[in-house]
């Protein structure tokens, strides 16, 4: 059974989707969509912009959303009668995936995660928020120090992204990471990366952001779901357009579940899965998590080719 697999921030690359749309009509017209709504060129930001230019969040998170929703487009253009039973994405890659099962037009969301990325940036002004990649030790375990921090500090962090059995990531105000951070080390972690983000996502920090995205969200029409999205809040599928935009403003301040997402993925039947846009993140994480779920990256004309001419002999 197949899945598909949408990236989130941090997969972005210079000249992500160029050789989509120079290869093919449909990916073409998707970066055409999305000049036209932001009412800037985000396609010559991300063909020729860069990587300073792709870090920036309120532009990371329409490239990578316009990047995946164009290898969607090459992807049924070439094969009309895909067929896929879930859809998931990480963080950002939520918003792909609810692109690609039909319950959010494409111009909607890509003027919606534009707003994201600004809303999350302003939410904790520069300098005063930090997340860190903490390695070998049990999400569980984390969970706790960060609790116990933050209490005997008063300042916030928590786990942010449940990445995969080894690597955990948390958020919060700079002085809460290193509070949680000193204890991590004396519990044996086995070593902490300081992420160069610009914000600190997925924490309670982001608040003033999920207010903002639950405005935006007001007027936007959610359509019937076309396969069932498993959601980065509850790692559980849901097919209830009623609960799409509660689910994605939540997002913002909870963390991600990857690990459970990817589990219950499996648990449902799925043994495919195909990354589909720039970057192979999600393939390293599964790996790491159930290697029963077998990641094909598809970001690159030869990788549509490959993927298609692997379900048509199926």
């Amino acid at each position: 059974m197949l899945t598909l697999l949408f990236p989130g921030q941090g997969s972005q690359h210079p000249g992500m989707g160029k050789a989509l749309a120079d290869t093919y009509p449909a990916a073409r017209h998707v970066f055409e969509q999305a000049d036209d709504a932001l009412g800037f060129s985000l396609s010559k930001l991300c063909f020729e912009g860069s990587e300073e230019d792709l870090k920036r969040t309120e532009i990371t998170q329409p490239a990578i959303l316009t990047t995946s929703t164009a290898a969607l487009a090459a992807l049924k253009a070439e094969h009309p009668g895909l067929d896929f039973a879930f859809a998931a994405g990480h963080s950002l890659g939520e918003w792909s995936a609810l692109v690609a099962v039909g319950a959010l037009e494409f111009t909607d969301a890509v003027r919606l995660v534009n707003t994201r990325g600004r809303l999350m940036q302003e939410a904790v002004p520069a300098g005063q928020g930090a997340m860190a990649a903490v390695m070998g030790l049990e999400a569980d375990h984390i969970e706790a120090i960060c609790n116990e921090a933050a209490a005997a500090s008063g300042e916030v962090v928590a786990p942010a992204n449940f990445n995969s059995p080894e690597q955990t990531v948390i958020s919060g105000t700079t002085a809460g990471v290193a509070a949680a951070q000193e204890r991590l080390t004396a519990a044996g972690a086995k070593r902490i990366a300081h992420l160069p983000v610009s914000a600190p996502f997925h924490c309670p920090l982001m608040a003033p952001a999920a207010r903002g995205l639950a405005d935006a969200l007001a007027d936007v029409t959610v359509y019937k779901l076309r396969a069932q999205v498993v959601t980065n809040v509850e790692a559980a599928p849901n097919l209830d357009p009623s609960r799409v935009k509660e689910l994605l403003v939540e997002q913002v301040t909870h963390p991600v579940r990857w690990v459970e997402v990817v589990q219950r993925l499996v648990a449902e039947g799925c043994t495919e899965a195909w990354e589909v846009g720039p970057g192979k993140v999600l393939m390293a994480l599964v790996r790491r998590i159930d290697r029963n779920l077998k990641v094909t990256p598809v970001g690159a004309p030869e990788d549509v080719h490959k993927v298609l001419q692997h379900a048509r002999q199926a």
